[in-house]
């Protein structure tokens, strides 16, 4: 994050002397305040105005203060980032400071606006911008020719808007299809999809390059598809251009990306399929439980009033596997090099909420490893129902985080979130450690070392339902059921492969205790220079 100022955060005012000293670099123009007219209009009197202002709280106002803008960024592009909250009724670019100004329609629109900003970091064109409060209420703008391109760009955009309206409400003239350009909704199919990739890590990757209002995902032709519609066709083409191609994740899950023939997608349903992120009040359907409605409440009161939902825009909601699938798309969006990715693109995770009197660096090896290359574990010394676990890459960890957040261990359910530490350090020599950190870089026991593994095929959430490889042709249906009662569990159904006896299902009256056999007995010794293998599997008996 280099070249952010550290001590301005969103939300937060600044004093006028930048402020106006930035301005007039770009043109005269008139900024209207509670103050009276023309009292802090010189450098003298700003710096009144800037002692002031470090005592005086907050104060909410129509007009957004935008920093840190991209060189080469449009006015159109500056106005969508209030788009999605109401109207935008005046723009004032400074691009020779990098800055912009641009003015809401309501109080109530802004403070939705700056409310939502401070919890996400808006992108334009992959660079991280900064949106807070403008210490003037209201923006006014003369006939400088300076600002003759901001206020055509803000009238052609409210002409397109309105376009939009006309084409979501089934009306389309010529003229407004003209005025909208390339289709909003693009067509991406996932090729060689080895990792699964949700609706939320299309929004977190695509939101990067403007604001997404619909997903749907859906299998054709055996191929994961989906359309996504953004707000505006500039958006979607920008999109094309940076995505087509890329792969989210290493050698794999490649996007094809095509316009489609809408122009608009009916969104029915607020589920792991579809999502219309304008409307947080659709139901569910087919038995699935709804988004948490608290999450639209989170910007406020005047969020409901304007009848806004949780835009969007990077990161708006959160997925219904929250927090482990917003994770994964993070780490997918790194996988592609979105910038603004950097704290998420880490291969340490921290596991809390463990039982710190059975948890051992081994077990948490052996489950942490059913989704990668476990290289360190560390239970901590004076928190020792907390535990650093370092997988091989940000992937893995992402995996790991996506699957076994939530999951029950030892009668306790697990916490799964990314550490701010990069690496687990190992004990330093004479240093106490009581065995509670192991390095497991060397292992046999990585189930990813090989290139191209069918390993990385066979990844499944945890299940009561297990698959177990590698019998020797001497071990029995029994001998197997006896050997897994024996762990702290019941067996439900068991069945043989068969095609090959080396392979079986074993199926246990909970996930939890299927988690706990796969620890106690994978890589278990059946003899005949034969290991037991054990995975979660997505098939029932």
């Amino acid at each position: 994050m280099d070249g952010i100022v550290q001590d301005i955060t969103v939300g937060t005012k600044r004093g006028s002397d930048e402020l106006l000293s930035a301005c007039a670099t770009n043109g005269p123009f008139i900024m209207s305040n509670s103050a009276p007219s023309g009292e802090y209009t010189n450098g003298n009197d700003s710096k009144k105005f800037k002692a002031e202002n470090r005592t005086s709280g907050i104060l909410p106002s129509r007009v957004i203060h935008i920093r840190k803008l991209p060189n080469d960024v449009t006015e159109a592009e500056v106005i969508s980032l209030g788009l999605p909250f109401g109207k935008v009724t005046n723009l004032l670019m400074l691009k020779g400071k990098n800055q912009a100004f641009i003015e809401m329609n309501t109080e109530e629109a802004a403070n939705t606006m700056v409310s939502y900003y401070s919890t996400v970091t808006p992108y334009l064109r992959s660079h991280p911008i900064y949106i807070q409060y403008s210490n003037h209420k209201e923006l006014k703008t003369d006939s400088s020719p300076n600002q003759a391109r901001a206020q055509a760009a803000l009238q052609a955009v409210n002409a397109v808007q309105t376009a939009n309206m006309a084409i979501a409400g089934g009306g389309v003239s010529d003229s407004a299809a003209g005025l909208a350009g390339q289709s909003p909704v693009l067509r991406i199919i996932v090729e060689n999809l080895f990792y699964p990739v949700t609706l939320d890590v299309l929004h977190q990757i695509f939101s990067k390059f403007g604001t997404v209002l619909k997903i749907i995902t859906f299998t054709k032709n055996n191929q994961f598809q989906a359309l996504l519609q953004y707000a505006d066709g500039s958006s979607a083409q920008h999109a094309k251009l940076a995505l087509d191609g890329q792969n989210i994740y290493n050698a794999c899950c490649t996007l094809r990306i095509d316009f489609s023939k809408l122009t608009s997608l009916n969104v029915k349903y607020n589920n792991d399929k579809s999502r219309d992120y304008t409307r947080p009040d659709l139901p569910s359907g087919d038995n699935q439980p709804t988004l948490d409605q608290t999450m639209a409440a989170a910007f406020g009161k005047e969020a409901s009033l304007l009848g806004l939902s949780v835009p969007g825009v990077h990161g708006a909601l959160a997925p219904l596997g929250m927090p482990s699938a917003a994770a994964a798309a993070a780490a997918a969006a790194s996988r592609i090099g979105i910038p603004g990715f950097a704290s998420a693109a880490n291969a340490v995770l921290l596991v809390s909420n463990l039982n710190p009197e059975r948890v051992t660096p081994q077990c948490l090896f052996i489950l942490f490893g059913v989704y990668g290359d476990v290289q360190r574990v560390k239970i901590l010394f004076n928190k020792k129902e907390n535990a650093l676990v370092q997988m091989f890459d940000c992937t893995q960890a992402q995996l790991a985080m996506s699957h076994l957040n939530g999951q029950r261990l030892h009668g306790k359910a697990m916490r799964v979130t990314m550490s701010k530490h990069q690496t687990v350090q190992l004990p330093r020599e004479g240093q106490e450690d009581q065995g509670l950190t192991k390095d497991y870089s060397s292992s046999p026991l990585h189930r990813f070392k090989k290139p191209g593994s069918k390993n990385f095929q066979n990844i499944f959430p945890p299940s009561a339902t297990l698959h177990l490889s590698n019998i020797p042709p001497s071990i029995t249906e029994e001998d197997l059921k006896l050997l897994f009662s024996s762990t702290t569990g019941m067996v439900k159904a068991f069945k043989f492969f068969q095609k090959d006896r080396k392979m079986a299902l074993i199926q246990m009256s909970s996930v939890e205790e299927a988690i706990q056999a796969l620890i106690d007995l994978h890589n278990h010794d059946l003899g005949e220079n034969h290991h037991l293998r054990v995975s979660f599997s997505k098939s029932t008996i």
